[in-house]
């Protein structure tokens, strides 16, 4: 007696084979039979013709550090086929932490991820743990959807160890990096998939200073990576300087990308740990780093390392409406009287005239707190011309003729007044987003990364930037833009896409129980209406704790998503059950 057999779909292995029709038959939580036709007893039959059968995605780039204590949906990774996912990225996160010193941590990820502070406070459940050990045994303790595994972040570290001077950046000692290094092997050794720095000095605090470690000496990072190595497990993870620019305006940059390389190359040949970075087209360096990214990468590999460029699979824009940030929320109007309001009321007060007049002329006041996201709304009224606005479905290719730019140049408009009264439509849910000036030409550099035989996908972003950036659909998109929609260039087939982010990923993390659709490997499996998946346009929902906002992107399309062989969603709805569990190296 199976517990699910899923008949007739076209199967799509992960392993980068052909797609099949075939069958696919799981009893506790383990695929038990793959392909043909399949005719025994099951609880549970599921008519899978016309869809294509693929495994659960494997999630590499998430922030639910926080989300983990009152989320049990982990939402919107859930919602997007994921089934396992990774936190702890980019050398931030919430342990290890002395009780009391909850403060510096919380600021730190709401100023470099965008998540309220307030949901912070509210919704962790702070005192339950202290250090990473205790942390992943109170994840343990917890059910969720899907899995979750835990990377040990530099900024949570350094602080523990060093307090006030880790959280200024200042030298380590000797006696800092032994204690560093032995409290990431102990994390490790506990179950910890992988360590995470950041490099960039764009990676800023909520009181405006770069994360601790952003500066770190090569011989701290190498007594970290040497803790990994002792013990043969754990990814380590960059965000490697440069990586958004020179960021002159922020003092300039440590180093550029390319000198990174030669840094994490000589991280993962000492300790023969897997490097993991994240690499895109960076406009401010000459237009084909990334190019040279790549091949220094393959180098390397051929020399011993092991490095992997870690890509996105669609641009990263950010949003601007009035649910999310835009040019006019630090204008004294906007903040003495609309910002309270209601969004229905908020709309309606400024489709008044002398409103409008005063937020298209008033100056800005600046956020008393430096790394606040919110100063980001001087650049997006400086940008109004380049920026998109998001339809439903979202096209991601759009021509520069689609800007609002080239919108208000056709009216006889300025281009921050058209964006003005573009907010205002639809009661005021209208999104735009600010991405690559040319779409289709960044789509086409995408391509390319997401073609190299070194790279990964990641970069979703789950559970962050919760009103700046909605890129956790990016799993989604990734089928439906790359294998389906795409029309100003070269489609990629399904069956590469599906491997990239199923055995993939699992590999890079270790995880040789998941990622395929073969016997004996979990039955994390995602049913797919593929002609119709689709992402819908930012849709601002009041549901973290303390009333925080957080935007997301309904999709539609996954008829069943099962994590350890129970079904979570049916027809993009959550089913209730709670599978996940923490996935540990």
């Amino acid at each position: 007696m199976y517990d699910t057999i899923i008949k007739g779909g076209t199967i799509v292995d992960g392993l980068g084979g052909e797609p099949y029709v075939g069958d696919i038959a799981f009893r506790d939580g383990m695929i038990a039979e793959v392909g043909g036709s399949i005719d025994a007893p099951t609880k549970e039959l599921l008519d899978a013709d016309g869809a294509i059968v693929t495994p659960g995605w494997v999630d590499v780039h998430t922030h639910y550090d926080g989300q983990v204590s009152w989320d049990t949906e982990l939402a919107p990774s859930s919602h997007n086929g994921a089934t396992t996912v990774i936190m702890g990225n980019c050398g931030v996160g919430f342990a290890p932490v002395k009780p009391g010193e909850e403060k510096t941590l919380i600021e730190l990820m709401e100023g470099v991820e965008d998540i309220p502070g307030t949901a912070l406070y509210e919704g962790i459940e702070w005192g339950q743990w202290e250090s990473f050990p205790e942390y992943m045994d109170y994840i343990a303790g917890r059910e969720y959807a899907i899995d979750v595994a835990a990377q040990i972040p530099h900024g949570a570290v350094r602080y523990y160890v060093m307090g006030e001077r880790g959280k200024q950046n200042k030298d380590a000692t000797a006696e800092d990096i032994e204690a560093m290094a032995a409290i990431v092997g102990e994390a490790v050794d506990a179950g910890a998939v992988g360590f995470s720095t950041s490099r960039t000095i764009g990676h800023r605090s909520l009181w405006g200073t770069a994360v601790p470690g952003t500066f770190a000496p090569e011989e701290e990072l190498m007594a970290i990576a040497g803790a990994m190595g002792d013990l043969d497990k754990g990814v380590f993870e960059v965000i490697p300087s440069g990586t958004v620019g020179k960021l002159e305006h922020l003092g300039g940059e440590q180093a550029r990308p390319d000198e990174e390389h030669e840094l994490m190359t000589k991280i993962s040949k000492n300790s023969g740990r897997p490097v993991t970075f994240t690499l895109i087209q960076t406009p401010e360096y000459e237009p084909d780093l990334w190019r040279k990214m790549l091949r220094l990468s393959k180098q390397a590999n051929e020399e011993g390392a092991q490095m992997h460029p870690q890509v996105p699979s669609r641009i990263i824009g950010y949003l601007t409406g009035l649910s999310s940030y835009h040019p006019f929320m630090r204008k004294p109007t906007y903040l003495d009287k609309l910002a309270p309001l209601p969004l229905k009321e908020r709309v309606a007060a400024m489709r008044d005239p002398k409103v409008k007049e005063a937020l298209l002329t008033e100056k800005e006041i600046k956020h008393e707190a430096p790394g606040s996201m919110e100063n980001i709304s001087a650049l997006l009224g400086r940008s109004a011309a380049i920026l998109y606005p998001l339809g439903n479905p979202v096209d991601y290719e759009a021509g520069p003729e689609n800007s609002l730019g080239k919108r208000a140049k056709a009216e006889g408009r300025e281009p921050l007044e058209y964006l003005y009264d573009y907010m205002l439509e639809d009661d005021g849910k209208s999104f735009c987003s600010m991405s690559a000036p040319n779409l289709p030409k960044g789509m086409e550099v995408l391509r390319e990364l997401l073609e190299h035989s070194e790279t990964v996908t990641g970069l979703s972003d789950a559970g962050a930037h919760v009103t700046l950036i909605c890129d956790a659909t990016m799993p989604t998109t990734q089928l439906s833009y790359w294998a389906r929609d795409r029309k100003k260039g070269e489609r990629l087939p399904l069956e590469f896409l599906v491997h990239k982010q199923t055995a993939r990923n699992a590999a890079l993390y270790g995880f040789d129980d998941r990622g395929s659709l073969e016997v004996g490997k979990r039955a994390d499996i995602n049913v797919i209406d593929f002609d119709n998946l689709s992402v819908a346009s930012p849709v601002a929902y009041k549901d973290l704790p303390a009333g925080g906002t957080r935007v997301m992107q309904p999709v539609s399309g996954y008829i069943a998503t099962y994590c350890n062989g129970t079904k979570i969603r049916e027809n993009d709805a959550d089913t209730g059950a709670r599978p996940g569990r923490l996935a540990r190296s």
